[in-house]
């Protein structure tokens, strides 16, 4: 279904971005995905461990760095998941 609203010059692929809206993602989300070019995202990737070998001092430094809100009532296992899901 069509959206009312276009998404702006700012997104290169708004099919793509309509799609992630229509399955749920934030506007945010949809937008940094969608301006993400497919053929270069897996070469930047992997140079990171995963959330879950990181301290939960550094999974709260990074949800403090990109605006997670409530971040100092979560646990390990909520920090991971609003990070994944941001």
């Amino acid at each position: 279904m069509p959206r009312d609203k276009d998404p702006g010059p700012s997104v290169k692929d708004p099919e793509r971005y309509e799609a992630l809206r229509e399955d749920g993602a934030s506007k945010e989300k949809a937008a940094r995905i969608a301006n993400t070019d497919p053929t270069e995202a897996g070469k930047r990737g992997g140079e990171s461990p995963p959330y879950e070998e990181w301290t939960k001092d550094e999974l709260y430094e990074r949800a403090q760095e990109i605006g997670i809100e409530d971040r100092s009532d979560m646990d390990k296992g909520e920090l991971i998941s609003a990070l994944r899901n941001h």
